[in-house]
């Protein structure tokens, strides 16, 4: 019985991965290689490559360097032997997304301040409006702006 392979265009559906990174993953050697058809030469994709696949999407959806995705990749076949290095790479990337999400409620909230700034103007509250100056200068100060 031959195992169901797939074609590009099945796995690019099923990773969320396009075309082109698909073969550039196999260029670099991130997976593969992949198997040929015999007779067109087009890939032919099997069911271990589709698990590897959603893997490396999965990595590639929270940010993960192509270098880390390698490292990540060698760490899974060394299996518990290298189970402390996989879980210290993926922390590293957690707490890279934390400083992300930290962040980004900081952008938020600056224009939260603003449009609370803005509210008052319209209105005519000018107690409002000093308030809302006092915090959303807080707010810009808080965003970490290069000057």
């Amino acid at each position: 019985m031959t195992a169901t392979a797939f074609s590009i265009q099945d796995v690019a559906r099923r990773s969320g991965l396009s075309e082109p990174t698909l073969r550039y993953y196999e260029e670099i050697g991130l997976i593969g290689p992949v198997d040929r058809d015999e007779r067109s030469g087009h890939r032919r994709y099997q069911e271990r490559d589709l698990d590897e696949l959603q893997a490396l999407a999965c990595l590639r959806a929270v940010g993960m360097s192509i270098e880390d995705m390698r490292t990540y990749q060698d760490n899974r076949t060394r299996g518990q032997a290298a189970a402390a290095e996989q879980r210290d790479l993926l922390l590293r990337h957690a707490e890279r997304v934390e400083a992300e999400i930290a962040a980004q409620r900081a952008r938020l909230a600056y224009l939260r301040e603003k449009a609370a700034l803005w509210d008052a103007r319209e209105r005519g509250d000018a107690a409002a409006e000093a308030e809302a100056t006092r915090r959303s200068l807080a707010a810009a100060r808080r965003l970490e702006v290069t000057r």
